[in-house]
């Protein structure tokens, strides 16, 4: 299937926009927010500032040569970026640069005391150990007494909206019937994900954010391996610190822990996880590509033939699906089984709209929301999609 026309690549450098926003105004608060969750000394607290007025106001500067990734991250763009203003370069390249800075400055991957630190670490486990996930773990004691497809439909519900806790188990995943001119699902081939699971098999899970985010998804996975809807599941997390808030191992684990130190329901998908997780049944992933400044088009052989021996493939959370798609200015009607025509095998994706990329909407869908609030549910997290292409990495016809 040949792919549509590519729409302009999303940049920064337009004042007002959403990326512009994210660059200008974001990565600062970050770096302060990181600078005051820590005792950092003088050489990282010097660092920090550096990297304020060069994320703001400088150009891209090689990273410093014994960086352990410095060739990778030239060849992922940074020696051909160098010298360039963050704003001007794609937006989705700016972004993951920002992270990687930021651990440089903080000593992450440098011998010392820091090494290793997650800087995000405190607001994850804010996040994780917080009394709404409490109630989310006490809401699946009333998933039992539910039909199955009712109990399927909850937990698919729980992943897809992640840490919104009062939709996390509601059994409809849109505040608004199906008939609403405005609906909180702006796409929904859930029907079509759940036939893809044929109760054997791999699939692989690209995750998100940890903490309240992450734990929904852990108990979707339970559900599935529990209930023989597949057999085994490849979580793919982060390899470093990402994104604020992505996942990492490290994060897995916390939640793991956190669902089986629940009373009730809860711990007994605890268990399953751990037991899962000890047979090789659920297996962390962390790539190097996983928090790399590319779309999925360039992903290397070892992850597209794993991503192509896999039964379905879900993509998690807004990031996710910018480089699933590509993180440019499609038009929303574009047909998401063209922009994922070459992924290597099935795939699924999860996301609550978080940035300016949407494709596969319904044109009267589309134009009900821009009626309703302008530009606004491209990027308020209000509105989530279910979006399926079961043939993509598979032969056409002859």
């Amino acid at each position: 299937m040949p792919t549509p026309p590519a729409a302009p690549l999303l940049l920064g450098n337009e004042p007002g926009s959403f990326p512009h926003s994210v660059l200008a105004e974001r990565h600062p608060a970050i770096i302060r927010q990181v600078r005051d969750s820590f005792p950092y000394g003088p050489g990282p607290r010097r660092a920090l500032d550096a990297l304020l007025a060069n994320c703001t106001r400088g150009v891209v500067e090689p990273l410093p040569a014994g960086a352990h990734d410095r060739d990778r991250w030239d060849d992922w763009g940074a020696a051909s970026y160098a010298g360039r203003s963050w704003f001007d370069l794609p937006w989705l390249w700016s972004e993951s640069w920002f992270y990687r800075c930021l651990l440089e400055a903080v000593g992450y991957f440098a011998p010392g005391a820091w090494q290793g630190v997650d800087p995000f670490r405190p607001a994850k486990l804010r996040e994780l150990d917080a009394p709404e996930t409490d109630r989310e773990l006490a809401a699946l004691d009333a998933l039992a007494d539910l039909p199955p497809a009712d109990r399927d439909r909850a937990l698919l519900a729980g992943s897809l909206w992640g840490n919104r806790a009062d939709l996390g188990f509601r059994l409809s995943a849109g505040g608004t019937g199906p008939g609403a001119a405005v609906p909180d699902l702006v796409a929904d081939d859930s029907d079509a994900f759940w036939a893809l699971l044929p109760g054997s098999g791999t699939l692989c899970l690209v995750a998100d954010n940890a903490g309240r985010e992450l734990v929904p998804d852990l108990l979707l996975i339970a559900h599935l391996l529990e209930q023989g809807r597949i057999d085994r599941v490849v979580l793919h997390v982060k390899p470093y610190p990402y994104y604020v808030s992505d996942a990492t191992t490290a994060d897995v684990l916390d939640a793991v822990r956190r669902i089986g130190a629940a009373p009730g329901a809860a711990a007994s998908y605890g268990r399953v996880l751990w037991q899962a997780m000890t047979e090789g049944r659920l297996v962390p992933r962390a790539h190097a590509f996983s928090a790399a400044p590319l779309p999925f088009a360039e992903l290397p052989g070892d992850l597209r033939e794993e991503f192509a021996s896999a039964v379905v493939t879900v993509v998690k959370g807004d990031l996710n699906y910018r480089r699933l798609v590509g993180d440019r200015r499609w038009p929303p009607t574009t047909p998401f089984a063209d922009v994922t025509a070459r992924f290597p095998g099935p795939v699924v994706a999860l996301r609550t709209l978080k940035s300016d990329v949407v494709t596969g909407l319904d044109p009267a869908t589309v134009k009900a929301l821009d009626a309703a609030e302008g530009s606004r549910w491209r990027t308020g997290g209000t509105h989530a999609l279910i979006q399926v292409n079961a043939t993509c990495g598979r032969p056409g016809p002859e």
